[in-house]
């Protein structure tokens, strides 16, 4: 898949503010500071399409991105970051809970992990409950430039085995720095939107 055009079209907190539910939809969900928003930026040939931040827990709202004007990626916000307070974070999962359950043309969530870590307790939880409602299936381990090819293989086993992927649960190592695996997902995603 190529993608030619992407915009932002909505970032909302709230149900009443999302665009109309009339396309399909693939949402990305990770820990703060996954790289999810340089991950979006490869994606669409964007550099400043979603904001990078250096500093954790900048999304607090769910983007949506019209891409193609055929489908829309939805960037949802990352969660785990220990210096925002309890009641924003307990805000952040009503807003996707919200959204994960009433979306009708959401298709698959993208779940983000740090290739260099074992996935988080947090990561595991929200892991299982897209595997409740059938939205799992893709794992995009990020940062993969910070590990050698030999340490690539043992840090997909390490987080299928975290996850407790089945066989046919995908892990994709990228890179956005080297640009390299996002080829692999958007195959991934054009599959998807075919299906």
């Amino acid at each position: 898949m190529i993608i030619k055009k992407a915009e932002l079209e909505a970032v909302t907190a709230k149900r009443h503010q999302y665009p109309e539910d009339n396309l399909p939809e693939i949402a990305f969900a990770g820990r703060s500071n996954v790289g999810k928003s340089s991950l979006l930026n490869l994606l669409t040939g964007r550099k400043k399409l979603a904001r990078v931040s250096g500093s954790p827990g900048k999304t607090r709202t769910i983007n949506f991105y019209r891409v193609n004007d055929a489908f829309r990626i939805v960037d949802l916000p990352g969660y785990g970051y220990a210096k925002v307070s309890k009641s924003i974070s307990e805000t952040w999962g009503d807003m996707m809970e919200t959204y994960l359950e009433n979306r009708q043309g959401l298709i698959k969530v993208v779940q983000l992990v740090d290739i260099r870590h074992a996935p988080s307790k947090q990561d595991v939880e929200m892991y299982n409950y897209l595997r409740h409602y059938g939205l799992d299936g893709i794992v995009v381990a990020t940062k993969a430039d910070k590990v050698s090819r030999n340490e690539t293989q043992k840090c997909v086993r390490q987080i299928r085995t975290t996850l407790k992927l089945s066989e046919r649960d995908v892990v994709i190592p990228v890179s956005s720095l080297k640009k390299t695996g996002h080829e692999r997902l958007l195959e991934e995603m054009e599959r998807l939107l075919e299906g």
